[in-house]
């Protein structure tokens, strides 16, 4: 008979150990309460992200971070070339709520994306027309002037990926795609938001139309693989 002590059993009117708060969202908590502050309303400005960082007293990456969160959720809005707008106020209680669920779907919008898109890809290699082609070049051509310019990217990103889509011809895997379309969004401003990432998913994007230019279904399906596994790889889901 072992005379290892046992602990006892956790006292379950005790309550469970809070979550940590990270700073990012501690951050985006504390611009949510400025603009309410401020009385701030849809589509009014807020100041320079370097003003906004001053004032806080945070580093303009972990601000980035939490504008972005922000983005993603809908309280605020970028707009190329006139900075983060207002967009709509859930209210600084609910801000780190809703950021933190965002997180933690995520991954199963990421798994869920890599299962559809790369079966996507395969079928686009076989069945696309000319006129797929064209939209798809036409796609990347206006990702392509939008980061030339300054921008992410973002709606070029999301026309590729939809020409992809109907390049495959599968009315049942393009309801699919229309179902989670607002999810993917969430990951396309996440991951469009992190250093570098708007040209290297634009290359990652013409890979993906080479292939299926080609008519190459296995490798269309490794390009996209290779292109979701890229854009997953988000500042929100890696340790800090």
């Amino acid at each position: 008979m072992s005379d290892r002590s046992v602990p006892p059993p956790r006292d379950a009117s005790f309550p469970a150990p809070l979550a940590r708060v990270r700073l990012y969202e501690q951050v985006a908590q504390q611009i949510s309460s400025w603009i309410a502050e401020h009385d701030l309303q849809p589509g009014d400005k807020l100041p320079a992200e370097r003003e906004l960082a001053a004032r806080l007293g945070v580093s303009r990456a972990t601000l980035s971070q939490a504008l972005v969160a922000l983005e993603v959720i809908g309280a605020v809005a970028v707009r190329h070339g006139d900075g983060t707008v207002v967009a709509s106020s859930p209210g600084p209680s609910r801000i780190v709520e809703a950021v933190r669920a965002h997180a933690n779907r995520l991954p199963e919008i990421i798994d869920t994306r890599d299962a559809l898109e790369t079966k996507i890809a395969s079928l686009a290699a076989e069945r696309r027309t000319e006129a797929d082609l064209q939209r798809i070049e036409d796609a990347l051509a206006s990702m392509e002037a939008d980061i030339e310019a300054g921008g992410r990217g973002v709606q070029g990103d999301e026309d590729f990926h939809a020409a992809v889509t109907a390049a495959a011809h599968s009315m049942l895997l393009s309801r699919l795609m229309g179902e989670i379309a607002d999810l993917i969004r969430e990951t396309r401003i996440e991951s469009l938001s992190q250093p570098d990432r708007p040209r290297n998913s634009l290359a990652g994007h013409r890979a993906i139309a080479d292939a299926i230019r080609a008519g190459d279904p296995e490798s269309a399906y490794r390009a996209m693989h290779a292109h979701v596994e890229m854009v997953s790889d988000v500042a929100v889901l890696r340790t800090e």
